[in-house]
């Protein structure tokens, strides 16, 4: 669609709107109480984010031992942020990048709807009668003066700007509804007949799908309900429809920015609603005359807001009834219906390993990041995480390219014993690829992807988190580095190997021999269980050997120049590609050393990210 006429349909509807403001002051002053009311929970819950601090995302991913305490954060947050959408989009991303467990992750969610329902309590004792506008005026003043303090206080008067406009929006809201009087009134036009509930249901569910807020489908419910202009069911079917209608935003976001555990968690949260819904629809006279007789008995018979908050209540707590005992066996069988993809146990196949396939690299779309996705965005924690497991993504790429580099195969890293056989193994053209082509297929786009996203993050960052990000950088730089100076290391190895001259190509495979050594000794001392004291130690002694090699290689390349078993070209050649070698080696050594000795638990802990097949080499 040409963009003009993509502008043309928007700018029809507000051109509508306006026009329909026009003929109904009524109508503009729900439209104006609703956009009050939608403003001031925005501001409320950037507010409460800003000045956690983080401190939300470390209880999200660390209280979660159990399946009631992941119940009772979903819960507690769920009431301290008011923002159901928010705390689903929080767990996916924490869920997608393996900081919680998909049990903790379905106890979380059951908490989350049933602390939804403290939002409605909250609106439903505010009643219709009492006017809030008194209250926001002066919260008003207070949230602005905050806001000229530093970041803490100014994220307080944030939260105190929302409480206000929340409050002026509920109030435009009522007097929306007052000046429809009559005109607007539902309670005669519909009786309790399924087609009539069902209306209602589907209502409720457009709503909150195009306002995004099951809080202000409420909103407007109890305005209505208040007013005069609907009656208890009606009021109850719409409050279903709008639970439904959460799952439209949490799964669009979950679906489309999450990987295979965030879209498990949107099926799980779309499941919750509408089978919660199915039931509570057929009980929903049972449950109107149950919420009527509870409040009378608490003396609140004649309030029907309070007796709607009930029910809303009653509806997540049958949900949380009904998916409670089921919580492990709907896990196991949503992984077997979706379940992860299998990490491969090598990326890059040479020809022989495929020789169906025809390798075409210059044609070939770029290899792409695995582990960022928008869900991941949502904190700082999250995008953490899934750098790290980016980083581990980069580094097998980086590391297969390497041996590709070097004509090995890279199931040679991981074999107990070194075949001599393979090292002395000459490049032919059936078992070897260009690395300039690997680089631009497999390296290019993950590195490119990863800079994206971490410039993408638009969350406040303490200064652990600043070096965190500094050092990722820095590491999937190393990364890169390490590739190119291998790259540029093939053109001689594939040259100079299958020349007729003996002693240089001896010279090249003592190259290659240390290169490879290098690799194999930083593998192994990533899989080892040593303390930190000892691998920094074994890390020493490996940089301490590679020196000497560097050293002992140069004075050999002297001593043939001298001895005229090298001439001026093949010795120029020699020490450019030494120094590639020397580059590769510090790259992978330098990398490793920081993931032993930084202090941020994030780079500590990606070294234990492998698991059992080729894990972070470097890292």
């Amino acid at each position: 669609m040409h963009p003009f006429k993509a502008f043309l349909l928007p700018l029809a509807m507000l051109i509508m709107l306006a026009i329909s403001f026009w003929y109904s002051s009524g109508w503009l002053q729900l439209c104006a109480g609703l956009a009050l009311f939608l403003f001031g929970m925005q501001c409320l819950e950037e507010g409460l984010k800003q000045l956690a601090g983080g401190k939300l995302e470390q209880v999200l991913a660390r209280s979660t031992a159990t399946p009631v305490k992941s119940f009772l954060v979903g819960m507690g947050g769920t009431m301290v942020l008011q923002s159901t959408t928010l705390m689903s989009i929080l767990t996916i991303a924490f869920l997608s990048t393996g900081l919680i467990q998909f049990v903790s992750a379905i106890s979380i969610l059951l908490g989350i709807n049933l602390g939804a329902s403290a939002g409605i309590w909250l609106l439903a004792a505010a009643g219709h009668n009492f006017s809030l506008s008194p209250l926001a005026l002066p919260l008003l003043v207070f949230g602005v003066l905050a806001g000229f303090n530093g970041p803490k206080s100014k994220a307080a008067g944030r939260i105190v700007l929302g409480i206000a406009f929340i409050f002026l929006g509920i109030d435009q809201i009522k007097g929306g509804f007052s000046e429809f009087g009559n005109s607007l009134d539902l309670t005669k036009q519909f009786d309790p007949t399924l087609v009539g509930q069902l209306a209602f249901i589907f209502i409720g569910l457009a709503l909150t799908a195009v306002l995004q807020s099951s809080h202000a489908t409420l909103m407007l419910v109890l305005a209505a309900l208040a007013g005069g202009q609907i009656e208890l069911w009606q009021a109850m079917a719409i409050a279903i429809g709008g639970n439904v209608g959460t799952s439209v935003t949490t799964a669009i976001v979950g679906w489309l920015g999450g990987n295979r555990s965030g879209q498990r968690l949107v099926l799980i949260h779309a499941l919750f609603n509408i089978v919660t819904a199915v039931v509570t629809f057929l009980f929903l006279m049972p449950l109107l005359w149950f919420s009527q007789h509870s409040m009378a008995l608490l003396g609140a018979g004649d309030n029907t807001l309070l007796q709607l908050a009930l029910f809303h209540t009653l509806f997540n707590l049958i949900g949380v009834i009904i998916f409670w005992p089921l919580q492990t066996k709907m896990a196991y069988w949503l992984c077997r219906l979706l379940p992860d993809a299998v990490e491969p146990e090598v990326l890059i196949l040479t020809p022989e390993q495929q020789p169906d396939l025809i390798i075409k690299p210059t044609k070939a779309t770029p290899n792409q990041a695995r582990y960022l996705n928008d869900a991941a965005l949502a904190s700082a924690d999250t995008a953490a995480s899934a750098v790290v497991h980016e980083l581990q993504h980069l580094s097998r790429l980086s590391l297969e390219v390497i041996c590709h580099a070097l004509y090995q195969p890279i199931e040679q890293l991981n074999s107990p014993i070194l075949d001599e056989k393979l090292l002395n193994t000459l490049p032919n053209d059936n078992n070897s690829l260009d690395a300039k082509d690997l680089y631009q297929q497999h390296i290019k786009g993950v590195y490119s992807d990863l800079l994206g996203f971490m410039s993408r993050l638009n969350v406040e960052l303490d200064e652990e988190q600043q070096k965190f990000w500094i050092t990722c950088q820095m590491l999937a730089l190393q990364l890169v580095d390490a590739v190119k100076n291998a790259k540029h290391l093939q053109k001689n190895l594939f040259r100079y190997l299958r020349e007729d001259s003996i002693f240089t190509r001896s010279l090249y495979l003592d190259l290659r021999r240390h290169i490879f050594w290098v690799l194999r000794e930083t593998y192994s001392l990533n899989r080892s269980e040593l303390t930190e004291e000892q691998s920094l130690l074994a890390l020493s002694e490996i940089n301490t050997e590679t020196e000497r090699f560097v050293k002992e290689f140069r004075h050999r390349i002297f001593s043939a120049i001298r001895m005229q078993n090298l001439n001026n070209l093949q010795a120029s050649s020699l020490m450019n590609d030494l120094n590639y070698s020397h580059r590769i080696a510090q790259s992978f050594s330098h990398v490793l050393q920081v993931s032993l000795t930084d202090e941020n638990k994030l780079l500590r802990d990606i070294r234990n990210l492998g698991g059992d097949k080729i894990p972070l080499v470097s890292l």
